[in-house]
């Protein structure tokens, strides 16, 4: 089912989240932090200089509490920070919980969409398979959450970079959650994306909803419900390029990927997929005059134009539950799993066809992969963690030749978060709120050892020498003072 609410006219936008060029307002997002992984999406601020050091007392320009719980990473454009968050309210639905309605969906929507809590069933069917976990981080089981019964608001709030006031907030939608979720997700796991004009937001079954700069909402589109691998929840973000807003639907049910008008939402193509549920971003990159759109997947690494959709090239051999996203270095597309096995594959931009086993990928390692967290790419150098452990590994990205070998990070045991880099410094942050500093190079050395008081599963992102970091509860900026 597809639903779409236009609230008024948008103009062309002229920019684009991967090799954008500045826009008219002012803001040049390859220096910001426009999506979850940074300018060019492999997690690097190439600009910046960051601190190495902080603490609750040391180096924290401002802390806020964030009402409501997310994991999604904030964004950054200009003088402004953008979160998005999911507040449980006191109202609970009627019948919720109840045996009549424990297969309905009552899970951003605005008016005028009013509320869907009672407008759709769960899709029918959905695909068996082998148990894969998935965005929860469990190594199998169930989601570990009971059943929701009260409402959520789906809120998108803008603060102040500089001291962190709150300027807007914009309530999107309100509903009850169809699916627990695992404990360790939650229901605003996705990121807002924006183009430099425009913000975009996904919160997957609650809706894909547009909004301007100044927290005004432009349009939403209802793409359904998904049904999430043992009911792990939800958790890929969109993308955005030329106008073009691109949003993955892998799930037990019927998977597609979907490119919509970003100025209306109007759906401009849709491509099944054979996938189950998956959690990893798409990345949009520009090769020869035209433009990828390139999707993790259990089945399939898959290459889509961004114009037409037409499938360019696909790659099987990865393992199951793709979270990490892809990340590209040169003229090829880098994709990683580590979920009950792990794969590694370099594949050229210039692939056509099923490149399956065949000498056109560049090369391929299956002895340490990330599961949850994404790579960090950093001159040249992929930095990155085995499944979700504080086992740090580092490969050449040009040939895969292993760097630094599987080693033990110090004072860090669990990693949701994706490691950042900037100013020959990579971070990684454990989901205690301890970030271990390392220097670039060939050797695992540490730099400094940071602790905040809160759980951390949010990813960082870093805007000339500012890092920003979401806990559970807070947002920090972190600076020199």
């Amino acid at each position: 089912m597809r639903h779409t609410t236009l609230f008024f006219g948008l103009a062309f936008f002229a920019c684009c989240a991967n090799h954008a060029v500045s826009p008219a307002n002012g803001n040049d997002i390859n220096r910001d932090w426009p999506q979850w992984r940074g300018p060019d999406a492999s997690g690097t601020a190439l600009e910046s200089s960051p601190p190495t050091t902080w603490s609750e007392s040391e180096n924290i320009l401002w802390k806020i509490d964030v009402p409501g719980i997310g994991s999604s990473t904030p964004i950054i454009l200009g003088d402004r920070v953008y979160v998005s968050t999911a507040v449980k309210t006191d109202e609970v639905a009627d019948g919720a919980g109840s045996a009549e309605t424990a297969n309905q969906t009552p899970p951003e929507s605005g008016p005028p969409r009013g509320d869907r809590r009672a407008e759709r069933g769960r899709p029918e069917g959905g695909r068996g398979g082998p148990d894969r976990g998935g965005r929860g981080r469990g190594r199998g089981g169930r989601g570990g959450s009971a059943k929701p019964t009260n409402v959520y608001d789906f809120v998108v709030i803008a603060y102040d970079r500089n001291n962190g006031k709150e300027i807007w907030r914009t309530s999107v939608t309100q509903e009850v959650p169809h699916e627990a979720g695992h404990n360790t997700n939650t229901f605003a796991s996705s990121s807002p994306v924006t183009d430099g004009e425009k913000l975009y937001m996904s919160f997957g079954s609650r809706g894909v909803f547009c909004l301007d700069l100044d927290g005004t909402q432009l349009w939403s589109v209802d793409l359904g419900q998904m049904q999430t691998r043992n009911q792990f929840g939800e958790g890929s973000s969109p993308a955005v390029h030329n106008g073009i807003l691109v949003v993955p639907w892998d799930h037990e049910g019927e998977s597609f990927i979907v490119a919509l008008d970003a100025a209306t939402g109007e759906e401009k193509w849709r491509q099944s997929r054979d996938e189950q549920t998956t959690w990893s971003t798409p990345l949009i990159t520009e090769y020869e005059g035209g433009t990828q759109v390139i999707t993790n997947g259990s089945n399939r690494v898959r290459s889509y134009d961004l114009t037409t959709g037409e499938l360019i090239w696909e790659c099987g051999g990865q393992a199951g539950n793709p979270i990490p996203s892809p990340v590209r270095f040169e003229d090829n597309v880098i994709v990683m799993t580590g979920f009950r096995g792990y794969a590694i594959y370099s594949i050229p931009l210039s692939a056509k066809g099923d490149v399956t086993n065949s000498d056109v990928i560049t090369w391929i390692e299956e002895d340490a992969a990330p599961y949850v967290p994404s790579p960090v790419l950093y001159k040249g150098q992929l930095y990155f963690v085995k499944a979700n452990n504080g086992v740090l590994v580092s490969r050449k990205a040009k040939t895969g030749e292993l760097v630094i070998d599987q080693t033990r990070l110090p004072d860090v045991s669990t990693v949701y978060a994706s490691p950042v880099a900037a100013a020959d410094h990579i971070y990684f942050t454990g989901r205690d709120g301890t970030t271990l500093v390392l220097s670039h190079g060939s050797e695992m050395e540490v730099v400094a050892t940071n602790k905040l008081d809160d759980e951390i599963d949010a990813s960082a992102a870093i805007v000339g020498d500012q890092i920003f970091m979401r806990s559970k509860s807070h947002l920090y900026c972190i600076g020199k003072e």
